[in-house]
């Protein structure tokens, strides 16, 4: 995508600045091996992942947003190995995928209606940076094991979203900058590796009234935790919160800590047999175990030449499941090779290698190493066939182990002979696969697992083999190259005789939209008591993710998934035990149908060509004829629809000329809720099933909603209503003021009545009283939701008091205007004696005009007592301190668009 802005001005101190010619074509960038001129000097040997972020900032220097003193940090950086030192960093774009990205839409949208309230041009709220959104969250596994699944399935999320591809499909429309790829097209972290990342970013610029080509490194932050897939072609990117994408959307930096780079140096060849699975799941272990959270990651060494493009994108697809921020890979000979193969231009291949190798960016095994905060070997000939599981995706298992490992789960061992075990059809029991899902960008991006599974199965379909009755099996690509290229070779026949038909092309399995299990397996396992399992090839297997029936659950390669699925029991040893008999009774062993890895390059060179990729991206957002036939009004404001139980006009911009009241102290507050250590943003976000009877439940039976079209949290996030019910309502949530209950419960004062939060919330707000909530140590851990953030303030939550924060939780606050507040070191909330009763003063909001200001908390007790106690404000920055003031970022956005408007 080429995007044309006027540049803001940069001061270019440092004269980084440079012109550089290729193929007769005259580009501009800012260059890092300049700084040899300076007295910075050499920054040869500092990580590429670190390098594309001092190019940021070179490009981005004015004075206030980046100063040369944030340039020179990265020089200390080298001499430390790391810094403390904050810096804003701009992306080139934003990657959405359609649960976090509707309700992104949804304020754009919203910003939009303030702005015509406030007499202002509504075609001035657009993105500024290119956001790509892909709808691929929201189909589910309802249909499978036939050849009419995948229409069956898409016809359905059509009718469940059709209220949400309405929004989005005027939103692509309406706003500049921002393309949707609908639904049954892929995952978009796939889709991203395959046709949207550039590698290299080309920007029509104006400098001195002059049009120039801007050249500078792909960078990409994502509202999906798995956005990092993209560092395996040497783009750094990483998933964000909603709020933080919804503001780099709209021009603002992401501030961050120059981080610590952890280098892992590979070494030696991956043996005959042995997949990028096994490889990244031993990786996930290793890195767990070192700690790698808030760092990057930077591969690097002689085994990165023995990967695959492909390989090293599952490698990096899983920095969220080994901690790390990123999981780069830097641009060399393969991402070249990838490029081509997946039909990119000759002109961006050409530009890409040109500007990799003059910005110091290219790799080679001649290369000097980087210099790195610490260092991992790795040892590719030491990796075994592994699975991870059963509840976690750094629990790595070698393939032997795999049943002691499931056994272990078990209160007392069930007796039963492994000759029953191969016996279909038979009663269910403990430890049988009753999902088998080939899912997930994770490994449906790369051939070789891919076609590795399909030569598996059709060398199980000569010999007989089936899969086992109880299996529900699904095969959900993530882009329709891989439907292309399995059925030209023929595979894909192979697959869907073992019941590995196409079910869509989304995350399924991954994310737990498994669907439904049949009726009897499902009685069966409830009547019984039984602990059965799901095998997947995705990168989370948290238990209760996959299906709430499923209580271990296994990541693995698409191989093993077939093998599985034939095997149909966690209990078989697929190392010694045979996957099952042919008519003779002649036993079939793993090793008789495993491909050779010279089988299936053989197939990948006769079958994967630069045009399939080429064919497919040519409209890849135009869409299926149900994309096309829903109706778009040709409006730059969104026509809302108060019926609407998926999308409504939230309430953040409802007057934005009123004065800000942030600088008012907080009175006579009550306390909402008391909660303990690393309370998560999964116990804070609404997430997964609405239940009939909570809050959100009742809203939408109150609307005429069918209990059978709840759908989830995540296909609501633009329905405030639903999400604000649904905020601080999780089912083992532990709200100290009502000990001895477990989840989303409170006691309202004066009434004394013990109530759902969100019902003593709107108690509160109907007498305006202000609220606080008050936690131990590592307040919002967890995946960076918006929600946990929205829904806080909706609730009428003026301040969260805790002993630490997580960064991200922590920044979303500020961003929604609510007050983040730690205690000092001498005091807890176990310390304080607090039951609720109170009434609490926070004393000194002036101070929030400066960074990390000192606040007073008065707590007044119903006996007469009074205690005051210093509190420290996590305000960190001066923009945050704007955001603060301003009721939140995307207030300050708008009143900055409405200002200059007028």
């Amino acid at each position: 995508m080429h995007v044309e802005n006027k540049v803001p001005s940069n001061i270019n101190s440092l004269k980084t600045r440079l012109p550089l010619k290729i193929n007769n074509i005259s580009y501009t960038y800012y260059s890092i091996d300049a700084l040899k001129k300076t007295p910075l000097g050499d920054f040869s040997r500092l990580p590429c992942s670190l390098k594309i972020l001092l190019e940021n900032l070179l490009r981005h220097e004015d004075g206030q947003t980046v100063s040369i003193k944030d340039i020179k940090a990265f020089k200390t950086w080298l001499g430390k190995k790391t810094s403390t030192h904050e810096i804003n960093f701009s992306p080139a774009r934003v990657l959405m995928q359609d649960f976090t990205g509707v309700p992104a839409i949804v304020d754009l949208a919203a910003m939009r209606d303030a702005v015509k309230t406030a007499g202002g041009n509504t075609k001035n709220i657009n993105p500024l940076s290119a956001v790509d959104l892909v709808v691929d969250h929201s189909v589910m596994v309802d249909y499978f094991g036939n050849k009419d699944a995948f229409k069956a399935n898409v016809a359905l999320e059509y009718q469940r979203n059709k209220e949400r591809y309405e929004f989005l499909r005027w939103g692509q429309t309406a706003f500049n900058n921002f393309r949707v790829v609908p639904p049954g097209t892929g995952i978009c972290h796939q889709v991203n590796i395959e046709y949207l990342a550039k590698v290299v970013w080309l920007e029509k610029t104006k400098q001195n009234n002059k049009i120039q080509n801007l050249i500078y490194p792909d960078s990409v932050v994502g509202t999906d935790s798995h956005t990092t897939m993209v560092n395996g072609l040497s783009v750094l990117g990483w998933g964000v919160g909603g709020i933080e994408a919804e503001a780099a959307m709209l021009g603002q930096p992401i501030s961050m800590t120059i981080p610590e780079v952890v280098g892992v140096k590979l070494i030696g060849t991956l043996k005959e047999g042995i997949t990028a699975t096994d490889l990244v799941l031993t990786i996930t272990e290793t890195l767990r175990k070192k700690g790698v959270v808030n760092k990057f990651v930077e591969f690097y060494g002689s085994g990165l030449s023995m990967l695959t493009l492909e390989d090293r994108s599952t490698i990096a697809n899983m920095a969220p499941e080994y901690g790390a921020t990123c999981g780069f890979f830097p641009v060399d000979q393969e991402t070249i090779k990838y490029l081509k193969a997946t039909g990119r231009p000759t002109s961006l291949i050409t530009l890409v290698e040109t500007y990799a190798k003059k910005q110091g960016l290219w790799y080679s095994t001649k290369s000097a190493d980087p210099i790195f905060t610490d260092i991992v070997e790795i040892d590719l000939s030491q990796i075994k066939t592994s699975l991870a599981g059963p509840k976690r995706p750094q629990d790595r298992v070698s393939l032997d182990a795999v049943p002691q490992n499931f056994t272990g789960l078990l209160k007392s061992s069930s007796q039963i002979s492994k000759d029953l075990l191969y016996q279909d059809p038979r009663p269910l029991q403990d430890g049988d696969v009753v999902i088998a899902a080939i899912t997930s960008c994770t490994n449906t991006s790369n051939p070789n697992v891919m076609v590795g599974a399909g030569l598996l199965a059709k060398n199980a379909n000569k010999l007989g083999l089936k899969t086992k009755s109880w299996v529900k099996t699904s095969l959900a690509p993530g882009s329709q190259v891989v439907s292309d290229y399995l059925n030209k070779s023929g595979l894909q026949k192979e697959l869907d005789k073992l019941g590995f038909n196409l079910v869509g092309y989304g995350c399924t399995t991954c994310i737990g939209n498994s669907g439904p299990l049949s009726s009897d397996i499902t009685d069966s396992i409830v009547k019984n008591n039984l602990i059965v399992c799901s095998v997947l090839s995705g990168n989370r297997n948290f238990e209760g993710r996959i299906n709430p029936l499923s209580q271990a659950n296994y990541l693995t390669s698409p191989i093993l998934v077939v093998a599985y699925a034939l095997a149909g029991s966690m209990r078989i040893d697929l190392t010694l035990d045979p996957l099952g008999y042919d008519k003779k009774g002649k036993a079939i062993y793993l090793k008789d149908i495993w491909p050779s890895q010279q089988e299936i390059q053989q197939t990948i060179r006769k079958i994967i060509t630069p045009k399939m990729y080429r064919d497919r991206y040519k409209n890849v957002f135009a869409g299926d004829d149900f994309w096309k036939k829903i109706k778009t009004p040709k409006t730059q404001t969104f026509d809302w629809d108060k019926n609407s139980t998926y999308v409504r006009l939230p309430p953040y911009f409802t007057d934005q000329h009123s004065p800000t009241n942030k600088t008012l102290d907080i009175k006579n507050a009550r306390l909402l809720a008391l909660l303990g250590n690393s309370v998560t943003t999964d116990h804070i976000s609404p997430a997964g099933s609405i239940k009939k009877d909570s809050p959100a439940g009742l809203y939408l039976l109150n609307k005429k909603v069918k209990i059978e079209d709840f759908n989830s949290y995540g296909s609501r996030r633009g329905n405030h209503e639903v999400m604000m019910r649904g905020t601080f309502a999780n089912i083992r949530l532990r709200n100290e003021i009502v000990p001895g209950i477990e989840g989303g419960m409170t006691r309202h004062i004066p009434s004394n009545k013990v109530m759902s939060i969100y019902d003593a919330s709107m108690l509160y707000q109907s007498t305006q009283t202000p609220l606080i909530i008050i936690a131990g140590k590592e307040y919002g851990t967890g995946s960076s939701r918006d929600w946990a953030a929205k829904g806080t303030v909706l609730l009428g939550v003026k301040a969260v008091i805790a002993e630490s924060f997580e960064r991200i939780h922590r920044s979303n606050l500020i961003g929604m205007g609510v007050l983040p507040l730690q205690f000092p070191d001498n005091i807890t909330k176990d310390s304080l004696h607090l039951d609720g009763s109170e009434f609490f003063d926070i004393i000194g909001v002036n101070n929030t005009r400066k960074p990390r200001a000192e606040l007073n908390l008065i707590i007044k007790r119903t006996n007469g007592q009074i205690e005051k106690i210093k509190l420290i404000c996590k305000i960190n920055t001066l923009e945050e301190v704007e955001y603060y003031q301003h009721n939140g970022i995307l207030s300050y956005v708008l009143k900055k668009f409405i200002k200059k408007a007028a």
